[in-house]
């Protein structure tokens, strides 16, 4: 299991996905419940793109606040870059 993963206790998981940290048992019932409104209908920018630009801002927004502002801090714990962070802050109106 990864250094910060968070395994559901075991009366909230449900067998099939026992073994998953809380915050990937999170995406996969977000990601089946959107596949599920949306039906056939197909995601103009591809599903990975649209996952990966709702999901990256928020990160960026929580990691940034709870290290008070401090984007070397940050970035050390995203295992990134801080210019990398700077880069996707921006993207992503943070800045």
């Amino acid at each position: 299991m990864p250094v910060n993963a968070v395994r559901l206790p075991a009366s909230e998981s449900p067998k099939e996905t026992s073994s998953q940290s809380a915050l990937s048992e999170c995406v996969s019932r977000t990601v089946r419940r959107y596949l599920a409104d949306i039906g056939d209908t197909e995601c103009d920018e591809g599903l990975h793109a649209l996952v990966i630009r709702e999901v990256e801002g928020p990160l960026l927004r929580e990691v940034l606040a709870w290290h008070d502002g401090n984007q070397s801090r940050a970035a050390a714990v995203l295992g990134i870059n801080r210019a990398t962070l700077r880069k996707k802050l921006a993207a992503h109106g943070l800045l």
